[in-house]
């Protein structure tokens, strides 16, 4: 592993008040970095796969999968401030070599899961109809929206395990491992989206429920594949040490976990609230327009799986530096990651500049609906620039447990300054979709200047966790 054949001179950099900004540090951020980047691409990449080949159905089938975006979200919040929690608890136990503690609190985590997931599951397949009605489905919509909801959340469980695993990998530094994982998941999913969207070498034509069962048969792999990955005796996060040890859950680890991650639960609950109304303001402009709306958003989304692969290693290096006592070395990983960040959004703008007629002409064949989406994507290009590196500044936060403070942050400015400038541009302005997509600008812009205030100030690397 990098960071273990890394240890010795680490080491020597802590003996320095102030460690270098110096190629190492950039050669150790890249290793950790390119297997989270690729790992976070492909997933989005095969979201916009699936919406690509959903959208043989017609544009009412994308805008449909559209539809139970937030709310699938929305359930899945809960595990999201877990993942967080996880991965930055264990990156800094991993400073402090403390495998014992890492490894109970991946087991409380575990057990968490397993019971709220299951409860979880079922409460969002029963109320399934409601909440999609509630999302500003159509009789074109509402039927479809529906049954791939409850598929989705039916297997939700899979998903849950394997994020809440991967995320443990992530923050022993494990990437690599978190990459493979997801690239077979999503390339299974792709796969069976092929086979049972229109039905092909003898699968059956299911449609938008051959999409649904597509992505759950995805999430088994990936669940399967991460349980594996905790089977090696000798990995820093490992069930046969944790079964050896006899390391049981234990409820210091799961307030541990409360403490990191509650802030984050409020703050993807509110979060999510506010995105959805987003959807709830695009689908109110027709299916037309939210079907292009969601072409744009799962664009985006390629654009935030930079950002994300960046954080997601920024919160391994960053953690096991404080844990190690060095609060230079991880403010120097978080500008590096920052860098790293800068440099995609300039190309991804360029390319979302050239590339957006290509790019929404591969969806839709009607004329109206792609000139729908060149316009969002006009506004897209600009989001770029602040998307990734808000999203890496908001990682580092996390990733030292300045979790109220990027709960109050992204909650200010998705379920409000979002919210309020969708309104605003959509309707009151009179806008239409481009005026919501002027509300997301919003936010990020002021996402990116609350988390790179904070950032530069430096307080949150003397936060303990």
């Amino acid at each position: 592993m990098i960071i273990d054949m890394e240890q010795g001179k680490q080491k020597e950099i802590r003996k320095s008040s102030k460690p270098k900004y110096n190629q190492e540090n950039i050669r150790i951020t890249f290793h950790m970095a390119w297997p989270s980047i690729v790992e976070s691409f492909f997933t989005a990449f095969a979201g916009l796969v699936d919406s690509l080949m959903v959208s043989s159905l017609g544009s009412y089938a994308v805008a449909a999968v559209g539809l139970t975006t937030q709310p699938k979200f929305i359930g899945l919040s809960l595990f999201f401030a877990l993942n967080v929690a996880i991965s930055a608890l264990i990156a800094r136990r991993r400073g402090e070599e403390n495998p014992e503690e890492a490894n109970r609190i991946l087991s409380t985590a575990i057990l968490f899961i397993l019971i709220s997931a299951v409860i979880l599951s079922l409460l969002f397949v029963a109320l399934a109809d409601p909440i999609i009605h509630l999302c500003g489905s159509t009789p074109e919509t509402h039927d479809s929206a529906v049954s791939y909801f409850r598929i989705i959340m039916g297997g939700m469980i899979f998903n849950c395990i394997q994020m809440g695993i991967n995320s443990a990998q992530r923050g022993a530094g494990n990437t690599k491992i978190t990459m493979r994982t997801n690239v077979t998941s999503n390339t299974v999913n792709i796969i069976f989206n092929f086979l049972l969207i229109t039905g092909r070498f003898g699968f059956p034509a299911l449609g938008i429920h051959g999409a649904a069962l597509a992505t759950v048969l995805g999430t088994v792999v990936a669940s399967i594949m991460s349980i594996l990955s905790i089977l090696k005796p000798d990995g820093f996060i490992s069930l046969p040490y944790i079964m050896k040890n006899k390391i049981f859950p234990a409820a210091v680890s799961f307030c541990h976990l409360v403490k990191v991650g509650y802030s984050v639960f409020f703050e993807q609950l509110l979060m999510r609230i506010g995105f959805m109304m987003t959807a709830i303001m695009a689908a109110k402009q027709g299916t037309d327009a939210m079907a292009a709306h969601q072409v744009g958003m799962n664009i985006m989304g390629l654009s935030f799986s930079f950002g994300d692969g960046l954080q997601a290693a920024a919160v391994a290096l960053i953690g096991r530096s404080l844990g190690a006592g060095n609060e230079e070395l991880a403010k120097d990983y978080g500008r590096i990651c920052r860098m790293f960040g800068g440099v995609i959004s300039v190309c991804l703008a360029v390319l979302y500049f050239f590339g957006a007629k290509p790019l929404m002409s591969l969806f839709f064949v009607e004329e109206h609906i792609v000139a729908i989406g060149v316009n969002i994507m006009r506004v897209i290009i600009f989001v770029v620039a602040f998307q990734i590196s808000q999203v890496v500044y908001m990682g580092c936060l996390r990733g030292a447990g300045d979790t109220f403070y990027t709960a109050i942050a992204s909650t200010v400015s998705v379920t409000f300054i979002r919210t309020i400038g969708s309104y605003l541009g959509g309707y009151v302005f009179g806008f239409g979709i481009v005026g919501i997509w002027l509300g997301v600008l919003a936010d990020q812009i002021s996402r990116f200047l609350f988390a790179s205030t904070r950032f530069k100030k430096g307080k949150w690397t003397q936060i303990k966790i």
